[in-house]
């Protein structure tokens, strides 16, 4: 059974850093697509970026390119997402997820999320 664990979310002020972390285990990820989104309550989950973990191809949403940066540890199994200039905008839940293919039609495991809370 997929798990993915997310860590790293805060407190921070606008113009900060954050990594965060998604620890993920029980599949071979190698196949695996990996995700990050991100939720303000009352609205849809958005995206925020993916990399195919086998040829470690990246993509952003134009809300954070730039500003945000996805990496991935194939020895520790865990996808990070380096988060500079943060602004109070980018306060939200932030969810690590996992789907398979490309393009990934439903990622089919998610994580518990963390906070991400930017002041101004």
């Amino acid at each position: 059974q997929v798990q993915l664990v997310e860590s790293g979310g805060g407190l921070v002020q606008a113009g900060g850093s954050l990594r965060l972390s998604c620890a993920a285990s029980g599949g071979t990820f190698s196949s695996y697509v990996m995700g990050w989104f991100r939720q303000v309550p009352g609205k849809d989950r958005e995206f925020v970026s993916a990399i195919r973990w086998s040829i470690g191809r990246t993509y952003y949403a134009d809300s954070v390119k730039g500003r945000f940066t996805i990496s991935r540890d194939n020895a520790k199994n865990t996808v990070y997402l380096q988060m500079n200039s943060l602004k109070p905008e980018d306060t939200a839940v932030y969810y690590c997820a996992a789907g398979m293919g490309w393009p990934v039609k439903n990622y089919d495991y998610w994580g518990q999320g963390t906070q991400v809370t930017v002041s101004s």
